[in-house]
């Protein structure tokens, strides 16, 4: 069995870039310069309904890896493909769900600075997470993630 068919040697926690953007930003914002985003009116209730559907994905998605009885850890092995639920849209939903967390977030906050963070959480996601879950998918589950891959893209 390879080191990867074991366990994803993911590197970081997949929410702490998230997190970091958001309370950097709030920081920043507040103690350096500000950075205003302002929608009018729109701004808070754009906010609420993204980390909304943010958490709802989340909700749907920890039901799926439930009902599959396996681990949402980034750290520890899957016991099962997930392809349906929020798995037949994309290849990490949470993930996804988190973006949407991250904008609505920064429009509570009414500051751009979370957002310019995103190259940076996008790249520690993609080589510091996401590689190694997909190394481990892939040597678990051989061809039929293989397959999975071919259907269902990364992000959307």
């Amino acid at each position: 069995m390879t080191d990867h068919a074991r366990r994803p040697r993911t590197l970081i926690l997949p929410p702490a870039p998230y997190a970091a953007a958001m309370l950097g930003g709030w920081w920043l914002d507040r103690e350096v310069h500000a950075l205003p985003l302002d929608w009018g009116v729109t701004t808070r209730a754009s906010g609420w309904l993204l980390v909304g559907i943010g958490l709802a994905l989340f909700v749907w998605t920890l039901a799926t890896f439930w009902r599959h009885r396996t681990t949402v850890n980034p750290y520890l092995a899957a016991s099962s493909l997930c392809t349906g639920g929020p798995f037949r849209f994309s290849r990490n939903p949470i993930y996804v769900g988190d973006w949407f967390i991250l904008v609505g977030v920064s429009l509570l906050l009414a500051t751009w600075w979370p957002l310019l963070f995103a190259p940076m959480i996008w790249a520690m996601l993609r080589y510091g997470v996401i590689r190694h879950e997909e190394a481990h998918l892939e040597a678990k589950f051989g061809d039929d993630y293989r397959m999975y891959k071919t259907r269902v893209r990364r992000w959307l």
